[in-house]
């Protein structure tokens, strides 16, 4: 091999090795915009013992969840409680949140994927209302594309921060959670009329039934019961206990009227109980699975027995937040009420055939 040929040869070499550099170099050129910023939070400095409020806001609605004294509430319900273990896991998943993916984005791609004012704006506020984080939420991010992209619940969300909004980020939670309507957000613990002594029934159009017994393990009995009437025992009996744990769908605005609810006109069920309370319920018209409702109770808890003790603590703990109720128009569940709202006929143990 002489010398000349060796020389070609080196400078191929030379010339092979620096092209690979190069490639090299622009591969390394061509990572993900905003790659740096991958696995870090997307909130940066929130910290839940600073937020004092939280504002989440959609094209068509908005709802604030702000934190008075020790509680948390909703305004757009007049300050009505919210869940206080809804409210925690938000916002420690929020501050939980990191960066999946970082990609630039146009202004079509981002009214496609929701991110400009028909997206869900969440902003979390400090007790001075000043704002500590901000971000818009938009379409749900799918590793595999659904049948249904509207219920499934998704892989993660399209997010854009303030000030970077030609920037999407992907984070790997779809912030269920992240809604306008107060349902989602209340306290849904409602009342508990526990042995009731007597049920009284009347309907709008003034018929009405009343059940009645003089203690906690005796037979119920109806009143003004007619010749060979009998009451049906087990729905008496499901009709009083239905009262014993009345749970909340939601709460009405604090605008709505009684014409608009029907409790202009309301069936009314009063119950009075053993220990010495008065329950009022006033049901209106149905709003999809619910009624609109109001509650109202009077009276003192006095048990009586050999648990007084206990149940007078019990009643005693529950009891001011059951009466602030009085204060709101209810949403409730059509479902815990089947057994109420019954006709007297209903009520009437059906009559044995004679034998021929």
């Amino acid at each position: 091999m002489n010398a000349r040929f060796l020389g070609v040869l080196l400078i191929l070499l030379i010339a092979l090795g620096g092209g690979a550099l190069l490639v090299r170099e622009q591969q390394g050129s061509q990572k993900p915009a905003g790659g740096g910023a991958l696995g870090q939070p997307l909130l940066k400095g929130l910290q839940a013992s600073q937020v004092a409020a939280i504002v989440i806001r959609q094209p068509r609605d908005a709802i604030t969840i702000a934190k008075k004294g020790e509680r948390w509430t909703i305004a757009e319900r007049g300050g009505f409680p919210a869940d206080f273990d809804k409210v925690r896991e938000f916002v420690v998943k929020a501050i939980a949140l990191k960066i999946g993916q970082s990609e630039p984005i146009g202004e079509k791609d981002r009214a496609r994927l929701l991110l400009d004012a028909s997206g869900t704006a969440i902003e979390f506020l400090g007790a001075d209302g000043k704002p500590l984080a901000r971000l818009t939420a938009g379409k749900k991010y799918f590793k595999t594309e659904p049948e249904d992209a509207e219920k499934a619940n998704g892989d993660g969300r399209y997010v854009v921060l303030p000030g970077d909004e030609k920037q999407v980020l992907v984070i790997a939670d779809s912030l269920a959670q992240a809604s306008t309507r107060s349902a989602d957000w209340i306290s849904k613990a409602g009342f508990a009329a526990e042995k009731v002594k007597t049920m009284e029934v009347r309907a709008a159009d003034g018929a009405s039934w009343k059940i009645e017994r003089p203690g906690d393990n005796a037979d119920w009995k109806l009143a003004g019961a007619r010749g060979d009437e009998r009451l049906d025992i087990s729905r008496a009996n499901a009709a009083s206990y239905s009262l014993s744990l009345i749970e909340l769908a939601d709460v009405a605005p604090a605008d709505a009227k009684p014409e608009q609810t029907g409790l202009d006109k309301p069936l009314v069920v009063t119950a009075t109980t053993l220990d010495g309370l008065t329950y009022t319920l006033k049901l209106g018209r149905p709003s999809g699975d619910n009624y609109y409702a109001t509650i109202a109770i009077a009276g003192e808890p006095r048990p009586e027995g050999k648990d007084a003790e206990e149940r007078l603590k019990k009643i005693s703990e529950r009891l001011p937040r059951e009466k602030a109720l009085a204060d709101y128009t209810l949403l409730v569940p059509k479902s815990k009420l089947e057994d109420i709202i019954k006709k007297r006929s209903d009520l009437l143990a059906k009559k044995e055939e004679k034998k021929k």
